[in-house]
């Protein structure tokens, strides 16, 4: 969970920028291009705002990728296009940010990190989605990247696509393999000064009730039906990825055309790994339901214990009546809590349909923090709208929700504790306490990876560049 104040001087400041630009990462790659040493065969020349020419060429090299002058332009351009500042970043810093994003890609490749046509495909159909929408047209896109026709763009927008996934699969190993034991938790906290101890705002502790509308089995075959045309359609030669990012409800996979690598230990619900591990490769499923809807999956490659799949999550839209049902349902279960026949915890256990929660008397649990505090200042803006002005205990009225899959369900909301800002604890707050000794952590080993693989690599600096003061020792002085 963010704070409202870190202790700057005990965490590593030197991927502060890195961070910072990490946030916009997958717009910067994109104005940056993967070109041999051999491809460039002269200078772009390019006039600055003084007045004066300026040659644009190769201005590093890492590995096999090579960085253009103009990629610094581009990237401050791609920055201040998402709403982000950079009047203090420099050109040097950003060199330094972009340098970084070369070697994690190259060390990605030597680490035998696969990153597929299927994934780059299914990302660069949402990407040219978003860009149109952005710009008007694929023609004023293919116009705005100066490209001579859709097929080069494409080609040259699937490298950049493909370098971005390694330099962030690169990162993710890397951090990945940071664990943290309760005794360093304990040594970091010991660290900081009291008087620069991480200050937390107001948490709440919230609990729910979930009522879901009744779906009739008429609306289910609906369901069924469609996904099974789909099913025809791909068998006789549509793109399964298509119909994924046109029709999918699922957000977490509908961009990238349904695409998920999954092994047995993938946290998915069991209904869906049943069926995924139960096809061939190239098998496509008939329709299946779990809790979010019905699934069809088509099966890409398997390798050894783990598979490449694409999925379509289409959900049975409730009927007016269901809705009014389940309102009126909710309605008598707040009743009876406020008549004190039950109490939330145990109308939660007995009476929600939301399992994930039912267990703990209907206790939410913070997804960022996996704890059950959720500082007020940093909810997203529609939870903080439904409990900020709730006094514990008090229940609110039936909220009618929407999922992102489209599902509608009521509820009922209740806040079971208030915790008032205060200076960290390491008892009260070991969890978060442990995040920020953790983050702390993988920036070290980020700094040690990057110390081994830049001694490592094939890194070249060229001309006014040299005499910039890089965190990371690019120059390996």
């Amino acid at each position: 969970m963010p704070i409202n104040k870190t202790p700057m001087k005990f965490i590593n400041n030197r991927f502060a920028l890195a961070f910072f630009l990490l946030v916009f990462t997958s717009f910067v790659t994109s104005a940056q291009e993967i070109i041999k040493d051999s491809v460039v065969s002269s200078p772009i020349i390019k006039k600055q705002s003084t007045g004066k020419l300026k040659i644009d060429g190769i201005i590093a090299t890492v590995g096999d990728y090579i960085i253009l002058d103009s990629d610094i332009d581009k990237s401050f351009l791609e920055i201040s296009a998402q709403g982000g500042s950079v009047k203090d970043i420099t050109r040097c810093q950003m060199l330094g940010k972009l340098l970084e994003d070369k070697l994690y890609a190259h060390q990605a490749v030597q680490d035998s990190i696969v990153v597929t046509d299927s994934e780059v495909k299914g990302m660069m159909e949402d990407r040219l989605r978003y860009m149109v929408e952005q710009i008007g047209s694929m023609e004023k896109v293919v116009q705005y990247y100066k490209k001579d026709s859709e097929e080069e763009f494409r080609s040259y927008f699937s490298d950049i696509l493909k370098e971005g996934r390694l330099t962030s699969e690169m990162q993710k190993k890397i951090v990945d393999a940071v664990e943290i034991t309760p005794e360093e938790v304990r040594n970091y906290f010991k660290t900081i000064p009291k008087n620069d101890l991480p200050f937390f705002g107001v948490e709440l502790e919230v609990a729910q009730i979930v009522v879901t509308p009744k779906v009739s089995a008429e609306d289910k075959q609906k369901v069924i039906d469609r996904l099974n045309g789909f099913k025809k359609e791909i068998e006789e030669g549509s793109s399964f990825s298509t119909k994924a990012v046109l029709y999918s409800q699922d957000p977490g996979s509908r961009a990238t055309g349904g695409y998920y690598k999954m092994n047995r230990r993938t946290p998915f619900v069991k209904e869906f790994k049943d069926v995924a591990f139960s096809l061939a490769e190239g098998e496509i499923s008939a329709p299946f339901e779990t809790d979010f809807g019905f699934h069809i999956i088509y099966v890409e490659k398997i390798k050894g214990q783990e598979i490449e799949l694409r999925h379509i999550l289409l959900a049975p839209v409730a009927t007016e009546a269901s809705l009014a049902e389940a309102k009126e349902k909710i309605t008598l279960i707040k009743k009876r809590i406020e008549d004190k026949e039950i109490t939330f915890a145990e109308a939660a256990r007995t009476l929600s349909d939301e399992k994930e929660t039912r267990a703990n008397g209907g206790a939410l649990i913070n997804p960022k923090t996996q704890d059950t505090r959720f500082e007020l200042t940093k909810m997203d803006p529609v939870f903080y709208s439904q409990v900020s002005n709730l006094k514990t205990n008090q229940i609110s009225e039936p909220i009618l929700d929407q999922t992102e899959e489209g599902k509608k369900k009521f509820k009922l909301i209740t806040v079971t504790n208030r915790i008032d800002e205060h200076a960290a604890d390491y008892a009260k707050d070991y969890i978060k306490i442990k995040d920020l000794a953790l983050k702390s952590k993988q920036i070290t080993a980020i700094g040690k990876w990057f110390d081994e693989k830049i001694k490592e690599t094939y890194i070249k600096i060229i001309g006014e560049y040299r005499d910039c003061d890089f965190t990371n020792n690019w120059l390996k002085k």
